[in-house]
């Protein structure tokens, strides 16, 4: 299951971080959700890179493959890039909702200044999640043999050695807070979205008639994709912390939970690029004009 994730994932998010950056040099434009869309196809392959690798090594019997330095740059990269993840969904969402909210004069200057803030967004979400992950450099060492050392964390190629009570309610606060923050204005903006694309489709309904499907406009097709976006990062958030507090609250270490916790702790990243690509037409587009099939036809 962790190579499949791995090998696939990896492969559609690389592909779809090319496809994005050539579309935004393409275009010219660095204020348009093709410009999240690639940043969060980036956090997506570096999760991968930096968890579901050493995952799929450690699957395979490979135990002792990285030292200390090793083990902290790895272990903070990917806690970096899973804080990215979820503030690019969220920015994505908050994009599109503003996006399809209606012309009015309390949205207007909101769609007009929103686009220009996407980069300097990214850029935040980086500086901020570098200095919050920053604890790993700290607790973070290489596989420890020593059955004295307190370690709240084994996985197999990296240890978390085990911590003060007082600093790791600190650090537990800190990511919860994060976390919740950012789920908090993915669902508030969800709901309105929701609420939106409702009264946009009984209008259309209205307008064509019930036995007439309008073809949708792009606006509509990107934020149902953020919608489905958001759904699936709050139940695959919903289930890792759940399963995080009853992993941190065993008595015994259980080999098959902490298992099968960490091969879906990247889930995320390996289904999320397929929600991109089943909505976006460009895509398909972008296949059809590739396609052998399409350049014998032209020929």
């Amino acid at each position: 299951m962790i190579l499949l994730q791995v090998s696939i994932g990896l492969s559609v998010n690389i592909f779809l971080l090319q496809f994005y950056i050539r579309v935004v040099f393409a275009s010219h434009r660095l204020t348009s959700s093709d410009l999240i869309l690639a940043h969060l196809a980036l956090a997506n392959t570096i999760i991968l890179f930096t968890s579901g690798i050493p995952e799929t090594m450690s699957a395979w019997g490979q135990k002792k493959f990285l030292n200390d330095v090793g083990c902290k740059i790895l272990m903070y990269l990917y806690r970096v890039a899973r804080g990215l993840a979820i503030c690019t969904t969220c920015l994505l969402i908050v994009f599109q909702a503003v996006t399809i909210s209606p012309g009015t004069s309390q949205w207007a200057g909101a769609k007009v200044k929103l686009p220009k803030c996407i980069l300097p967004s990214c850029l935040l979400s980086w500086v901020l999640n570098m200095l919050v992950d920053l604890n790993v450099f700290l607790h973070v060492t290489g596989p420890q043999n020593n059955s004295n050392v307190q370690m709240a964390l084994n996985l197999n190629y990296c240890s978390l050695v085990g911590i003060s009570v007082q600093t790791a309610l600190a650090i537990a606060a800190v990511l919860s807070l994060r976390d919740l923050f950012f789920v908090g204005l993915m669902t508030v903006a969800s709901g309105y979205m929701v609420f939106v694309l409702h009264r946009h489709h009984r209008q259309v309904r209205h307008l064509h008639g019930p036995d007439r499907s309008p073809r949708e406009m792009p606006e509509i097709r990107a934020a149902k994709r953020a919608i489905a976006l958001v759904t699936l990062y709050v139940l695959l958030y919903g289930r890792q912390s759940i399963m995080l507090s009853i992993l941190m609250n065993l008595k015994r270490n259980s080999p098959l939970l902490m298992k099968s916790h960490m091969a879906l702790s990247f889930t995320f990243s390996a289904v999320s690029p397929f929600l991109m690509i089943h909505s976006d037409r460009r895509i398909k587009m972008f296949w059809k004009r590739e396609s052998p099939d399409s350049n014998v036809d032209a020929s």
